[in-house]
Parts: C-alpha cells; sequence; structure tokens
C-alpha cells in the first residue's frame, strides 16, 4: 500500500516534480500531458561564475573561454525553458549546484544567473558531505543566509539522506539548514526506517527516480517526452495543495524573528577603500523556556522582599519566609519545565522543543 514513505508516486493524488540540467533532452508539449506534473526546477548556476577576462598560458585561455561558452549556453537555456514551463503553466524552480568556494559570492552567483521571481522556488544543492568536493555545511548555512538577506526568503535543501540525517543529528550546528524544507534524495521504494523524522516530520520533495534506478527496461515512473535520465520527485501533498505551498521560502517550526544574524564592524579605512564583504556573526537562537526562566530569576533577585528570595524576619512577611514568593515559584517551575524538556528531548543548544514541535530522534535499523 502506498503512503508518503513507502512508494507514494503509486498514489494518483500525489503530485509531482520534474528537475532537470542542461543535458537532459526534454519535449515540452508530450511533457505537457502528464497532469500530474505540477512543477519543473531546472539547475541555474553551478559554483562560482567563470571569470569575465582569460589570462595566463594557452591552455589555460582555452578551458577559460569554453567555460564561459558553457556558462553563456546554460543560461540561455534556462531562460527558455523558464518561459516555456510557465507558458503550460507549471511552477518553476532554480537550484544552485553548490562547491568548494566563497559561499557569499556563489549565492549572488545564483540570484544573478536565476534571477528568481517572486514565486519561484529557490535550492540549494549539496551532493554529499564532502567540503573537497562539495560546499562545506558551514558555508551552506552563510549561502543559505546570504539568500534570505538579498532576496527575503529561504531555499530548500537538496541533499541525500547520510548528509541530511547528519544535519539533524548535529542541528545545533547547523540552525538554518535543519530547518530548511527537505528536498530528499533517495531512490528507493520506501524510506521510512532512513528518514530522519527526528528533526523533519516530512519531505517537501522526494527525488525517487533518476538515471541511478531509471532504464528502458524499469522505471519507477515514466515522464512523457523525456529520457530515462530525467529526475523526477513526488511531494506529500496533491497538486493544489502543492502549488499554494510553492515556492516554500520559509524556515520549519522556527518563528522568523529569531534566525538574526549580526554585521561584524569594519574599519573606516577599509570601509572608505570599497569593495568590503560584510561578515555576519552567528546568533543563537534563545529558547523560550530558558529566557523566562532567567526573566523571572532577575525580577526575583531585585525584589528579595516581596518574591521571596531572600530570608526574612519580620513576621508581617513570614509567609515569604516560608514559602518561595510568587516570582520565585514561576522560576522554579520553568526551571522544572526546562529540566523536564531536556530529559526528554536531549541536550540541544539553540532548539527549543515547545516553539519548535521537535522530537526526539529514534534509533532506527537501517
Amino acid at each position: 500500500m502506498a503512503s508518503d514513505f513507502s512508494e507514494p508516486w503509486k498514489s494518483s493524488d500525489r503530485a509531482l516534480v520534474v528537475d532537470a540540467y542542461e543535458y537532459n533532452a526534454i519535449d515540452w508539449p508530450k511533457l505537457a500531458t502528464d497532469k500530474r506534473i505540477v512543477g519543473f526546477i531546472n539547475k541555474a548556476s553551478d559554483g562560482l561564475s567563470p571569470p569575465y577576462a582569460c589570462s595566463g598560458n594557452e591552455t589555460e585561455v582555452k578551458l577559460c573561454k569554453a567555460l564561459w561558452k558553457r556558462h553563456a549556453v546554460a543560461r540561455e537555456l534556462y531562460q527558455t525553458r523558464k518561459s516555456m514551463a510557465k507558458a503550460l503553466g507549471l511552477k518553476w524552480g532554480a537550484y544552485h549546484l553548490a562547491r568548494p568556494g566563497n559561499p557569499i559570492d556563489q549565492a549572488n552567483n545564483f540570484i544573478d544567473f536565476a534571477a528568481p521571481d517572486a514565486d519561484d522556488l529557490m535550492a540549494i544543492d549539496i551532493e554529499e558531505n564532502d567540503p573537497t568536493k562539495w560546499m562545506s555545511l558551514e558555508d551552506a548555512e552563510e549561502f543559505v543566509r546570504h539568500i534570505q538577506r538579498r532576496t527575503g526568503r529561504f531555499p530548500i535543501l537538496y541533499t541525500n539522506g547520510t548528509t541530511a540525517q547528519h544535519i539533524a543529528d548535529n542541528r545545533e550546528k547547523y540552525p538554518l539548514l535543519s530547518r530548511l524544507p527537505l528536498w530528499y534524495a533517495r531512490y528507493k521504494p520506501e524510506i521510512g526506517l532512513h528518514f530522519p523524522k527526528g528533526n523533519w516530520q516530512s519531505y517537501a520533495l522526494w527525488q525517487f527516480s533518476a538515471q541511478a534506478n531509471c532504464s528502458a527496461r524499469s522505471c519507477p515512473y515514466r515522464i512523457p517526452g523525456t529520457e530515462t535520465d530525467i529526475d523526477v520527485n513526488v511531494a506529500p501533498m496533491n497538486a493544489e495543495d502543492l502549488r499554494r505551498a510553492w515556492p516554500f521560502g520559509g524556515l520549519l517550526d522556527v518563528p522568523m524573528e529569531m534566525i538574526a544574524s549580526v554585521p561584524l564592524p569594519i574599519g573606516r579605512e577599509a570601509g572608505l577603500a570599497g569593495e568590503v564583504t560584510l561578515s555576519y556573526a552567528s546568533v543563537q537562537p534563545a529558547s523560550a523556556i530558558a529566557a523566562l526562566e532567567n526573566a523571572f530569576q532577575v525580577r526575583g533577585q531585585q525584589h528579595p522582599d516581596r518574591f521571596g528570595m531572600a530570608v526574612v524576619e519580620e513576621p508581617a512577611i513570614a509567609l515569604a519566609k516560608a514559602e518561595v514568593g510568587l516570582f520565585g515559584k514561576v522560576a522554579a517551575y520553568f526551571a522544572s519545565l526546562t529540566q523536564r524538556v531536556t530529559s526528554a528531548f536531549g541536550d540541544t543548544p539553540g532548539i527549543d522543543p515547545i516553539t519548535t514541535a521537535t522530537i526526539p530522534a529514534r534509533t532506527e535499523v537501517p
């Protein structure tokens, strides 16, 4: 029986999304005949943009020119596909293939390349947790933050099960990545035992079919007008709901005001010189429980005679001596609540289980 974690593409009410890169062949009129297809996500930028001016020896110049030509052709194809998809009534999205290198420059490259409209989905593609080949997760945090600074919204996260689980297990270290809607890549019929439910309750999209498991003989789902190397994704919702959810753009379970970043100061001389890239200090999201506990403790310390935070001798307030005052009681309550939450959810600094609805990670058999 099909479910959101077991062959959901077999349910006719589940919406589908196609994603492609520049070498996928597409017959658009045929593709449009499949009414379950709601959206199309196309590869946009790849790492850093190529240099505008080529230099070096003859081989280096030839390589530079070849890279620039590929970049220009890919950008033209991107815009053509975007126009075609929207003309056919499909939702549009773009992804950035994240490589090692400056994450701010890569974020700018992505936005400049994709030129996303307000209703276009954005995604960061982290193929593996290997910073020698792909963008490090630390840099990806900054990439995501810069996308939000420039566009006012967040991308979704595309990655595989191993990397998603690592992010989930270290969500206090990756407070943005762990709260992005997840575009999950796994080419198996069932993912219930592997999906990181301790952090994400479900996926936004599941890439279930690709060249890895689709051939002329066997394929989980065939998209008309495409070849076997096309990537196919399923959503845990019907077409109407996916259109309403598109382009996502927010964080899961975390109030926006808690995701802050503080620019670090720069020297006057460096500022006047121009071309300064701002650096931002991470701000740890505060636990609502801990904040309230601290507030009541401070209040009680400021007024110990009124709230029973100090020993008093006057008979008129003997009750305060025998019993903790109002603010002291509340502070003690929040302290005990914090302890109960920590016991239930584990030590997860920066993540408040009450406000985020985070549930404990479960140990599952692979």
